[in-house]
């Protein structure tokens, strides 16, 4: 009946209206997207697949709040077939199997293509998706995969193989603010009809706190514009204070600039070998509200980039360290992350590793064609005569281990990348090469 359709208005009404701003704000279309320009950019391949409704299987990956599900959305506007929505992590075979029927129906009733985007689809076991494949194959079903997790190595091959691959980046600083002003005006989704004044520094600390996630920035505006009373003047203002209680984050008592130097600081002692140093940056900087993971992250990299081979035990602890942190969190997390730090700092270094890769680096951009030897190749389905026409391959386990064959191609059989210093367990290293070249 009228009132029943009236009724169902009022109800989409009203859960539209109670729905988070983050949900609200959500970009409609292609245009109103924010983020993501190397994939959606103009003339980006992805757009235009969009936009030609000629997309096919893919695996959105990245970052929480970066826009993975939203795109998603839009294609399911875009599109003119039909938008299926399930997540790994409450879907079964039994789910899957029941959209796989559907689709074949629509396809052969209607013809029309069936999108199924599966949220969390790093959540997805074998048996799950190998439940997928065939209709995946066969094109019964476009697949949109969305993934915080790398799908290389949190999904099974069989499925990656078959989609193309979109890795998403961490939304910009610019990005989040762009979205933030435009929910403090927008009438019609975002807060634009309350009399709503941000501070400057408020916007400031809802950008940087956020870290890259545009739902928890939006999410957090919202929260302080609707827990803050307004003044005499029916005015409701945003300052710093309210910013940072809206998302239990002190803001940076750095400057941008003092906060890069600061950091700069940190990464400098370790590959000084002062340990002291390292540990009092790396507390300026989380006193300062920094996310430890950022420090974590950076004495991963210093462990191979400054100790490398010197002693690689180092980064065996950097990455222990940051996954204790990361399961762990404050304040217990914090010890093995200084454990680490002590530990990279107070190392034996050498930059041999990255030396050895930025060569071999300028050498495989320069000399990409260089021929592999014969005797290298892959043997298998090779008839008798090419493979003696290759050479013989020693095999060096029949050689105690080793034996002097040429592995590079030609036009750099004397290239020698990496070059073992003096230092920790290089030396042994270093003893090694020399070993080996007497043998020769």
């Amino acid at each position: 009946s009228k009132a029943n359709i009236m009724d169902l208005f009022d109800l989409l009404e009203h859960q539209e209206k109670s729905a988070q701003l983050a949900e609200r704000m959500r970009p409609r279309t292609l245009d109103e997207f924010c983020g993501q320009g190397h994939l959606i950019g103009d003339n980006m391949l992805l757009r235009r697949a969009i936009k030609a409704d000629k997309l096919g299987s893919c695996i959105f990956f990245g970052p929480p709040g970066c826009g993975k599900t939203t795109l998603a959305n839009i294609i399911s506007q875009t599109t003119k077939g039909k938008f299926v929505k399930l997540n790994a992590v409450s879907a079964g075979v039994a789910d899957v199997k029941k959209v796989l029927e559907e689709a074949k129906n629509t396809l052969k009733m209607y013809g029309k293509r069936t999108y199924l985007l599966l949220d969390e689809c790093h959540r997805f076991n074998k048996a799950q998706s190998d439940s997928l494949l065939q209709a995946v194959e066969d094109g019964t079903i476009i697949f949109i995969g969305s993934t915080t997790e790398n799908p290389f190595a949190s999904m099974t091959s069989a499925i990656v193989s078959r989609c193309r691959i979109f890795e998403f980046k961490r939304l910009t600083d610019e990005d989040i603010l762009k979205m933030l002003n435009r929910a403090i005006v927008d009438k019609e989704r975002g807060l634009g009809n309350y009399n709503l004044q941000v501070d400057s520094q408020a916007l400031s600390h809802f950008v940087w706190a956020s870290n890259g996630d545009l739902r928890c920035a939006l999410n957090a505006l919202e929260l302080a514009t609707i827990t803050t009373n307004p003044d005499e003047n029916g005015k409701i203002h945003i300052t710093l204070t309210d910013a940072e209680q809206s998302l239990q984050k002190k803001s940076m008592s750095l400057g941008d600039d003092y906060y890069y130097d600061m950091l700069s600081a940190f990464c400098k002692s370790l590959r000084g070998s002062d340990s002291s140093a390292a540990v009092y940056y790396a507390q300026r900087l989380i006193n300062a509200g920094i996310d430890p993971m950022i420090i974590a992250r950076r004495t991963v990299a210093h462990a191979s980039e400054d100790v490398g081979m010197a002693d690689s035990n180092a980064m065996v602890v950097a990455t222990s360290a940051m996954y204790a942190f990361e399961k762990m969190g404050k304040p217990e997390g914090l010890i093995p992350l200084f454990h680490a730090i002590i530990y990279v700092a107070e190392a034996e270094k050498s930059n041999s590793v990255i030396m050895a890769m930025e060569l071999a680096g300028q050498d495989a951009t320069k000399m990409a064609d260089g021929e592999v030897k014969g005797y290298l190749k892959v043997r298998a389905y090779t008839d008798k005569e090419e493979l003696k026409n290759r050479g013989e391959y020693k095999y060096p386990h029949n050689y105690g281990g080793y034996v002097k064959q040429q592995y590079l191609p030609d036009e750099l059989k004397d290239k020698k990348y990496y070059n073992p210093t003096s230092n920790g367990d290089e030396v042994k290293v270093k003893e090694r090469q020399k070993r080996r070249e007497e043998q020769d």
